[in-house]
């Protein structure tokens, strides 16, 4: 049978299966052209970048839809430092009176976000600062007024209570496996930054990561940063990951314990640790360069209550053509060209119904991939008011594996747009399954979170947040179709459009955002962050301007 009719027959059953508004060819067709070899992986400040912001502009404005940009246009600008580690960095490590050479990308991963033409660290002393936390309102402090400054800064991944066992003075303290913003390694390296440490470098361990060494590497010694008004010189010069058998061995080589560190550092007595005799040098070359970047914004403009806004939002970029050997191109295709086909097609629905009360905006970030750079711009320079910004509906990562009886939901528990969902999947006969590994943090490491930190409520769909129930294979299926996209696929060259895949299930989770959207945008109710929340009192505070 060849592609072409497996891809027909996939289509033809998923329209038979009542897709609603949404049409799984017009998805498949637009991950197919995005993530193209023409797009060039969609990196920002690429040749790609043009070409897709260009083909964003011309699909939204044949969709009908008017530019939400700056200065009345489609895009806003996002000025970003482009790095690239060069080849032939020189990584000494000193413990226990002998020197050993670390290799790149093989036992460390090291980037900076700084733009200089070199880093230079000479025999930087290494500080084990447990997991790394400063939460005054948990009763929690790893630092204990410890001074950073020229010093390796060196982090245990994930929070304090990850690997808690009961009765463990921490069990709970961080809500247990789920995932704090403390656990993030944004948090971890803007914490080293904030203290003065000269670097930072977490252990990596899959568990606690929630995924590989193969998606650390990934990126191959490229980063990306806002651009900072003093060159960025309050960030860490250099950052990244160890792997845990370089740490054990680096621990061992100092006359200590991995594995009792850890276990100290789990107690709210725990103090940072200078490991004895332990020096780290590197010697690194750097490219760097200012790229502005660009978010494309669209909107349908509200009946009545144009003021008022509903969001929904996928990222563009992927990450453009390794630096290494291969030049391979990393497409990006289910993550995250599908979350822009699934704009399109919502902003299709929207245009064939009646004008909602409500203006629905429709984003495409910029620089996801490199720590949420185009939403946090977007998040710091709006181009509405967020406090009237009634929801954000972000999709990253939608499932190529089918339709499925149930629908996994990343950051269970938090607002009250879960009601909503409930509801429109209710219609298709499916419930709402909470994210089967919160320790993940997945609910931290998308577009959304640029919106939810300034309050505004949102919610994600993201097909790697758990393994859906799928009809054909059950939850084992779907458990299998996460792990193996995420160990092989994730930010690598292969993820690419097939015609093999099965999007019945992914125009399934797009038809019930469009629908619980549609809710919000034509109606005068306003979404609450559920009590206990941390985005709660942000919200709270600006209730005045909703009256």
């Amino acid at each position: 049978m060849t592609c072409l009719l497996i891809l027909t027959l996939t289509l033809a059953g998923a329209r038979a299966a009542g897709s609603g508004p949404i049409d799984p060819a017009r998805l498949s067709d637009a991950v197919k052209t995005l993530s193209s070899d023409a797009f060039e992986g969609r990196a920002p400040g690429s040749k790609g970048e043009d070409k897709t912001v260009a083909y964003l502009i011309q699909q939204f404005r044949a969709l009908g839809l008017q530019p939400a940009g700056e200065h009345g246009g489609w895009t806003q600008t996002v000025p970003l430092v482009h790095t690239q580690v060069q080849p032939g960095a020189l990584i000494t490590l000193e413990a226990g009176g002998a020197k050993t050479a670390l290799t790149q990308y093989q036992d460390i991963y090291l980037s900076t976000v700084r733009p200089a033409d070199r880093v230079s660290i000479a025999a930087a002393p290494v500080v084990f600062v447990g997991y790394g936390v400063s939460a005054p309102e948990r009763g929690w402090d790893d630092f204990k007024g410890i001074d950073l400054h020229g010093k390796i800064a060196l982090f245990l991944v994930n929070d304090p209570d990850f690997e808690a066992q009961p009765g463990d003075a921490v069990a709970g303290k961080f809500g247990g496996k789920a995932m704090t913003y403390y656990g993030r390694w944004t948090y971890k390296f803007d914490e080293a930054s904030r203290r003065g440490a000269l670097a930072a470098l977490i252990v990596h361990e899959t568990p606690g990561a929630g995924y590989g060494w193969v998606t650390v590497a990934a990126p191959h010694g490229e980063n990306f940063d806002v651009v900072r008004p003093n060159g960025g010189k309050e960030q860490v010069a250099l950052q990244g990951w160890l792997q845990r058998e370089a740490a054990v061995a680096l621990c061992k080589r100092a006359g200590l314990d991995f594995e009792s560190l850890k276990l100290q550092a789990r107690t709210p007595a725990f103090k940072p640790v200078t490991l004895p005799g332990t020096r780290l040098s590197v010697e690194l070359a750097v490219t760097h360069s200012v790229v502005k970047s660009r978010n494309v914004l669209a909107r349908l403009s509200g009946a009545t209550r144009p003021e008022e806004t509903v969001m929904f939002s996928a990222h563009w970029d992927a990450y453009g053509i390794a630096a290494s050997a291969d030049k391979a191109i990393r497409r990006g295709a289910a993550d995250d060209a599908i979350g822009i086909a699934g704009l399109f097609e919502i902003a299709r629905a929207f245009k064939a119904g009646k004008r909602p009360a409500r203006t629905v905006l429709f984003a495409a970030w910029t620089a996801e991939e490199r720590g949420l750079l185009g939403s946090e711009t977007y998040g710091a320079h709006p181009t509405v008011a967020l406090a009237k910004m009634a929801a954000n509906y972000t999709m990253d990562v939608l499932q190529t594996a089918g339709p499925s009886r149930d629908v996994v939901l990343v950051g269970a528990g938090q607002n009250s747009l879960e009601e909503g969902l409930a509801r429109a999947a209710a219609a298709q006969g499916r419930p709402i399954t909470p994210d089967a590994k919160p320790e993940r943090g997945l609910f931290y490491r998308a577009d959304h979170f640029s919106l939810a930190k300034r309050g505004v409520p949102v919610l994600l769909l993201m097909g790697i947040g758990g393994g859906p129930d799928l009809v054909e294979g059950g939850r084992a299926a779907g458990d299998k179709w996460v792990s193996d996209y995420t160990a092989n696929c994730y930010h690598q060259a292969c993820d690419a459009w097939s015609a093999s895949w099965d999007l019945r299930g992914a125009t399934q989770d797009v038809e019930i955002l469009y629908r619980a959207g549609s809710e919000v945008a034509d109606s005068k109710t306003w979404p609450e962050w559920n009590k206990g929340s941390e985005f709660k009192n942000i919200r709270d505070a600006s209730a005045a301007s909703r009256r």
